[in-house]
């Protein structure tokens, strides 16, 4: 890892512009923090390509569901005595699928595009950051927003339709849609136990569980007829959910609406870093924000550079160093407003309701209801967590891209699409990398520009750091400017 004492300390904060330094191309290689080889910042044509796929995919998916959903499917034989499909047929749907379209697909696109635009990259921005590559990060957000959105939904499709016709179950309304030929029935009776009068006549007496051929059917509508059989899944309830729980997901992840919770690994100075919105603009080793073991909330003023220490105060009353850790715990995390809460259930709410209107209108029966909304709700789930990180953990953000080397194929022994191929190490700077950007690496938020190595002092110290305060800098602009002293 680079020395870290080339690397100013500055705080981010400073009224003076950032200072900056003859650039060298060790920069444009290295990773200050990690220590790992780069590329320079230029969108991969390979990598647009492999989401430009990704697209072609989910749209053939789409195709096939479609096609799938208008063959004649298979029929299932019934009975006539049986009370479950002797429902009246309802014309008027309380949620025809016009309308399930749009709420469950198309408010989606619309919700999320707002959200992205309007509210990423959020508050972490560094001051300084180019619009540009705010933009960039925005477009990203929202290009995976909909990439998750459209595999949720493509893939409840496909396996709802695809059941649909392969199962043939019939639905409530099957006899009224039927309109069975009595006068032939016993040419369709094809099983079951059977209680007869002579010759079949019209008053018959069917005994219990005689079933007859879809063939008994007389309705000239082949549509409405061959759709009576088109019961299991429900399609309304799986394409509600894994439209609706997909998006309630997305508004939850976004607004941190999560169930309190702690984080096990590293310093809460860490977490903050990481989890901003251009981490390697901001993340220099040597540069505390804040200390992680303080008693309460860490404290961000800007002369709270270093790591608290204990509290005389506090021993003097007893509190010991396990008290102090349970209460530091405490204040990592709190529960979210309720009015947000509401704001990301409301979709989900949705979903249920337009589940439920299959069952009032006498469209489907209560398992194929649930089997259909179970599955919209795996394929919301699964899709969500391939493009996003976890909501308790991921601050909001969308998985990054993948790397130039394994855009198409990682191979055995890879365990991520992120890193890289011939070292196996994550790639720093993802937003200047993966988003074309060419940029400085670090912005005046983080108290640094593009930084090279400089002559040694006397003594032996190479570079500069805060005790230099009487030393110029030259900003980008070209005037000299003194940074403000650094809090120790």
């Amino acid at each position: 890892m680079p020395d870290d004492s080339i690397r100013p300390l500055i705080t981010a904060r400073s009224i003076s512009p950032a200072p900056t330094f003859p650039t060298h191309d060790t920069f444009d290689t290295m990773d200050l923090a990690g220590d790992n080889v780069v590329r320079k910042g230029k969108l991969s044509w390979v990598v647009a390509l492999s989401y430009a796929i990704d697209w072609i995919i989910l749209i053939a998916v789409g195709v096939v569901g479609y096609i799938l959903g208008h063959i004649t499917p298979n029929k299932r034989p019934f009975a006539l005595d049986d009370r479950n499909i002797s429902f009246p047929y309802a014309e008027q749907e309380t949620v025809p699928v016009w309308l399930a379209v749009v709420i469950s697909v198309m408010c989606p696109i619309v919700i999320i595009a707002v959200i992205c635009l309007v509210f990423v990259p959020g508050s972490t921005v560094p001051r300084g950051t180019p619009k540009s590559l705010i933009w960039q990060r925005k477009l990203w957000e929202l290009h995976q927003g909909w990439l998750g959105l459209a595999l949720s939904v493509m893939a409840a499709w496909i396996i709802t339709n695809g059941m649909k016709n392969l199962f043939g179950k019939p639905r409530p309304d099957l006899l009224d849609r039927c309109q069975p030929d009595m006068e032939n029935l016993k040419d369709y009776i094809i099983g079951g136990l059977l209680r007869l009068n002579s010759s079949l006549t019209p008053g018959h007496i069917l005994g219990p569980g005689t079933l007859v051929s879809p063939n008994i059917c007389t309705n000239p509508d082949k549509a409405v007829l061959d759709d009576g059989f088109r019961s299991y899944p429900s399609g309304h309830s799986s394409s509600a959910s894994a439209g609706l729980v997909y998006l309630s997901l997305f508004i939850a992840s976004k607004f941190a609406i999560t169930i309190p919770f702690f984080s096990t690994s590293g310093s809460s100075a860490d977490h903050e870093t990481t989890a901003a919105a251009f981490p390697s603009r901001t993340r220099i080793p040597s540069v505390k924000v804040s200390g992680p073991d303080s008693y309460e909330l860490s404290n961000r003023s800007p002369s709270a550079l270093t790591n608290s220490i204990e509290d005389p105060a506090l021993l003097s009353k007893g509190v010991t160093a396990t008290n102090r850790k349970i209460a530091a715990v405490r204040r990592q995390a709190a529960a979210p407003p309720l009015y947000l809460l509401l704001v990301a259930i409301i979709p989900f709410f949705a979903s249920v309701y337009i589940a439920g209107s299959r069952w009032w209108d006498f469209r489907h029966h209560a398992f194929d209801i649930l089997f259909g909304y179970l599955i919209g709700l795996v394929g919301a789930i699964f899709a969500f967590r391939y493009y996003h990180l976890p909501i308790s953990r991921g601050a909001g953000w969308a998985w990054g891209p993948r790397s130039h080397d394994k855009a198409f194929w990682a191979g055995v022994g890879s365990y991520s699409y992120a890193t890289n191929r011939t070292r196996g190490t994550y790639r720093s700077g993802d937003e200047e990398e993966a988003l074309g950007a060419s940029i400085e690496p670090y912005g005046r938020g983080s108290g640094m520009s593009s930084v090279a190595p400089v002559a040694p002092r006397k003594g032996g110290s190479q570079g500069m750091d805060a005790r230099d305060e009487d030393t110029s800098y030259t900003g980008a602009s070209g005037n000299d400017h003194s940074p403000e002293p650094h809090a120790r």
